[in-house]
This record gives structure tokens, C-alpha cells and sequence, in this order.
């Protein structure tokens, strides 16, 4: 836009201030917005603001402000999302190498099986949602999710332990972390 361009909803060349009032009004009505709305607002007879209405372009002039609205309406909406994505990727972090931390010097005695695979998988599907990635394959079987694993014998708890810890370090080597 050249600093000559006058944006359709604001004051055009050869409006009076009044007429401009009276788009402005228009305009900020939204979708229940008519002529007859603004000539009882502004105590104007129906045939004036229809005369500034027809002269003046109102109909096309609020349709490309509520075009414009909704473009800026839609760019705040996606900078929210990358805002949250970004910090819900680093939240997934933090609670990650808590994860990591705790694996290296977890006592198994100390937090059941079913307790650390759920920390690790509520961690890494938080992070993968932000990233706009499905939840991880592969990294907590459906027998090992909610009550399923207390199915599972203590040799395989401990394995499936080990399993996920070195899945853990290699993704954090590879900085998926």
C-alpha cells in the first residue's frame, strides 16, 4: 500500500465528515447493519444516508473491512498457535529430562513400573502434540497403557524400562529431545 492509497474503510477523498461518520457507524454495525440503523442513530433522514450509502460505497467498503478484519482475526489465531506450540515444546522438555534425571538415578523400589511409563509417555506425546505430530508409535505398546501393565511380570516391567530409557537417550542424543 502506497502512504496515497486510502484503505476503503477509512474517510474517502471528497467525503464530508459527516458521510464518513455515518460509514463509520455503517461499518461498525457488523452484520446487522442497514441504512435505516444509521439514519435513526444519527437523526438523519433515510433518503440522505442513502444518498452518502450509494455515493460513497458503503456496501462494498464494510465487506472489504470485514475482509480485513477477518484476515487480522486469522493471523492473531495463528501466532497464538505457534505461541502455545512453543511452549507447550518446551514444557515437554523440561519435564523430559526430568524424566531422563530420574531414570539415571531411579531406584526401581522407589516408583512403579507403570508410574515411570506414564511420566515418559504423557512427556513425549505433549511434546510430539506441539510439534503438530501424531503420538509416538512404537513407544508405549497398548498392552503397557493404563492398567495393562500390571499385566506385565517384573522382568518385562524392568526390560520395557530399559527399552524406553535407551529410546529416551537416543532422542535426546539426536536432539528430539
Amino acid at each position: 500500500m502506497t502512504e496515497s492509497t486510502v484503505e476503503p474503510w477509512h474517510r474517502q477523498t471528497g467525503e464530508s465528515v459527516q458521510a464518513f461518520e455515518g460509514f463509520a457507524l455503517y461499518r461498525d454495525l457488523g452484520p446487522a447493519r442497514s441504512v435505516t440503523k444509521v439514519a435513526r442513530e444519527l437523526h438523519k433522514s433515510r433518503t440522505l444516508v442513502g444518498r452518502w450509502s450509494r455515493s460513497f460505497a458503503w456496501v462494498m467498503r464494510a465487506a472489504a473491512y470485514d475482509r480485513e478484519q477477518d484476515r487480522l482475526f486469522l493471523a492473531e489465531q495463528a501466532q497464538a498457535r505457534r505461541d502455545v506450540a512453543r511452549r507447550h515444546a518446551k514444557l515437554a522438555q523440561a519435564v523430559q529430562g526430568k524424566a531422563v534425571a530420574r531414570l539415571q538415578t531411579l531406584d526401581p523400589r522407589e516408583l512403579s513400573p507403570s508410574e515411570l511409563l506414564r511420566y515418559i509417555q504423557v512427556a513425549a506425546e505433549i511434546e510430539r502434540r506441539a510439534v503438530g505430530e501424531g503420538p509416538v508409535s512404537g513407544l508405549v505398546e497398548e498392552r503397557d497403557q493404563g492398567a495393562g501393565v500390571e499385566a506385565l511380570s517384573d522382568e518385562e516391567r524392568r526390560a520395557r524400562m530399559e527399552q524406553l530409557r535407551r529410546e529416551l537417550e537416543r532422542r535426546l542424543a539426536e536432539g528430539v529431545s
